[in-house]
């Protein structure tokens, strides 16, 4: 028999059993990363579950999140699932459809829309999502194998490779427990460049600020003459696989210094010497469009996949509405810049 169980009506034991079995766990799906998610004020996550027989099979963890204010603020409504759906190795057909379907029943009084942003390749189970309304949608990502660091550093293209070492030589430091003021920091060139280069939401800075306490999230910011300069942000499932959250870098103001290649290889540095399996990159974007990120992050050396996201419809009129209106709102504001 098929049960859901919610928030904290979830075996913890039984959820950390499914993590540590399962194929498709990530740092997303943790209890420690729903408990953070709590402690933020912006952010309002939601878990469920699905038992057979009275065991775990399937854990699906999100938030909701909104921005701005008035119509902005109800057009933006959505709820992100960051990892995909943590299954059983041997969960039945009919387990997955129960827990999809009650995602989408809860969800979609609160949400425009539902997307799921897989790191695993879910291509099995493909035709039970779609069978339940979600639609399937390409979406690249690379993954870095770290078996050691030299073999990391090999696989790395030249360029970066002379990079990281002129860096170094200059005088940049990796800091991996950087104070508050220098999280601050990281932070106000983060916002820069996604105000004015990538022009999209951005965490506020309350994320980074408790995510340096938490057991999971790790920081290698890039310090260079005294001052921060850039910095990847990463989370970590203990002794499996390490994940880039957000990574930048000052690289167009200093010369000879590229902080946010020697952020993204101390990260990946430091997932070579603790045992991962590899480097989660955490996106690529969509094949047919461009994106000067995917190019930067191909020359670390790692695979590019296509695992995809899953999105769900909740609300077309409001979806279509919301999307012409955040697309003239950014126009706008870039207008302005």
């Amino acid at each position: 028999m098929n049960t859901i169980v919610t928030n904290n009506d979830i075996d913890r034991r039984q959820w950390k059993t499914l993590l540590e079995s399962s194929q498709t766990a990530s740092p997303f799906q943790t209890p420690e990363y729903y408990d953070f998610c709590k402690q933020l004020s912006f952010i309002e996550p939601f878990v469920f579950g699905v038992t057979v027989d009275n065991q775990l099979q399937g854990i699906i963890l999100g938030y909701f999140i909104a921005e701005g204010n008035g119509v902005k603020r109800w057009l933006s409504r959505r709820a992100i699932i960051h990892g995909g759906v943590l299954l059983s190795e041997d969960i039945i057909p009919s387990a997955l459809e129960t827990l999809l379907k009650y995602t989408i029943k809860s969800l979609s009084s609160r949400a425009i829309y539902i997307e799921i942003r897989n790191y695993f390749d879910y291509s099995k189970y493909r035709n039970i999502f779609e069978q339940i309304g979600f639609k399937y949608e390409p979406h690249l990502n690379f993954h870095v194998n770290t078996p050691d660091t030299d073999t990391a550093f090999a696989n790395l293209s030249t360029t970066k490779r002379r990079d990281i070492r002129i860096g170094i030589k200059n005088g940049a430091e990796v800091i991996t427990n950087p104070t508050q003021n220098e999280i601050s920091k990281y932070y106000n060139i983060l916002s820069d460049i996604y105000k004015h280069k990538i022009k999209l939401p951005l965490f506020p800075k309350e994320f980074f600020e408790k995510l340096v306490e938490s057991p999971f999230g790790k920081f290698f910011l890039i310090r260079y003459n005294g001052a921060i300069s850039g910095g990847s942000v990463c989370l970590e499932l203990k002794n499996r696989r390490l994940y880039e959250f957000f990574v930048c870098g000052t690289d167009r103001k200093l010369r000879n210094v590229f902080p946010s290649t020697l952020a993204t290889w101390a990260a990946i540095e430091y997932a070579a010497k603790n045992g991962f399996s590899y480097f989660d990159m955490m996106g690529a974007g969509k094949p047919n469009d461009e994106y000067g990120v995917r190019e930067f992050k191909a020359k670390f050396g790692g695979n590019l996949v296509d695992y995809g996201r899953f999105s769900y419809i909740c609300n077309p009129i409001l979806f279509a509405i919301g999307k012409l209106g955040l697309s003239l709102i950014r126009q706008i504001n870039f207008l302005k810049i």
